[in-house]
């Protein structure tokens, strides 16, 4: 498949989503009519947006306006962003979907990091209205860019690949090694790479007795045992693939800049540009391997 123009990746986006949230759409059930816009034109062009970095609704709504022919009825700013809330968890049960399906998740070599999630600016902290600090927001640092920030930070699972494979938000003050711990409980026979933020040989230990996980970081200048010059030049070069990673997040996702007002609001946000670095990776790697004319023509039978 080559996708040659921005309505062949809208295409593209909707027929894959579409095949998918047919199997869903009983989880989302609501009373009343069927909306004009269906559930997986809006989905799609959410993920389309954040895809092409438009994550202000005014931007992701004015740009869509000249693909009317893809998608006939947009809807109003309020109302878009009041189904997109209600389909918060629809955006993360189609990630789960596209991992299961493309089988690019069993890669067992990964790595594991944070980033920072800022939600109010530092100095407009004390007079904030947003409901935050109910969702335990506080205030963090980010070491390697001397900055303390209030929000939370992403705490992300990445294989070897570039693939996203899980992930927690956690408050800023919450250590690496704490939340780190906590996601990686939840998997088995895999092998992880941290920086120094997780080095602690009581969890690594905990981690391989229970789950069979090997976790390795580069060892302080001050500790015993050190690594050999080629293994900490294979580390270094593992680590490079999250930075690469959170470099995607932050300048084509904007996953550092928050327009939400809300803490659920954030989350549905969260949801969906995570979903669709996920679905970028699966276009590339999978449906690249199919027949363009094949998605064409389903698309336009629906």
């Amino acid at each position: 498949m080559i996708i040659e123009d921005f309505t062949d990746f809208c295409l593209t986006v909707y027929v894959i989503v579409d095949d998918i949230y047919r199997q869903l759409a009983p989880l989302f059930k609501r009373p009343g009519p069927q909306p004009d816009c269906s559930d997986s034109e809006l989905i799609a062009m959410v993920l389309i947006a954040e895809s092409k970095g438009w994550d202000l609704e005014t931007n992701l709504l004015s740009n869509l306006e000249p693909y009317r022919n893809l998608f006939p009825v947009i809807p109003s700013q309020s109302r878009f962003n009041r189904r997109r809330r209600q389909l918060m968890h629809a955006f993360n049960l189609i990630r789960q979907v596209l991992l299961a399906q493309s089988g690019l998740a069993q890669v067992r070599d990964c790595v594991i990091d944070s980033l920072p999630v800022p939600v109010v600016k530092f100095h407009l902290v004390p007079t904030s209205t947003g409901d935050w600090r109910e969702h335990h927001a506080d205030f963090g640092k980010v070491s390697s860019k001397k900055q303390t920030f209030f929000g939370y930070k992403l705490h992300l699972l990445v294989t070897s690949d570039g693939l996203i494979i899980d992930f927690e938000l956690a408050p800023a003050s919450a250590t690496d090694l704490q939340v780190g711990v906590e996601l990686l409980s939840q998997h088995t026979d895999i092998n992880v790479i941290g920086d120094k933020a997780y080095i602690s040989a009581g969890q690594a230990d905990e981690l391989w007795k229970h789950n069979r996980i090997r976790l390795r970081t580069l060892p302080r200048k001050n500790q015993k045992v050190q690594l050999s010059a080629g293994s900490r030049r294979l580390i270094n070069a593992k680590r490079q693939i999250i930075e690469t990673v959170n470099g995607q997040l932050n300048e084509q996702f904007h996953i550092e800049t928050n327009h939400a007002h809300s803490f659920w609001g954030l989350c549905t946000r969260l949801y969906a540009k995570l979903t669709a670095h996920t679905l970028g990776i699966y276009i590339n790697r999978l449906i690249g391997k199919e027949n363009f004319l094949q998605i064409k023509s389903l698309a336009f039978a629906n």
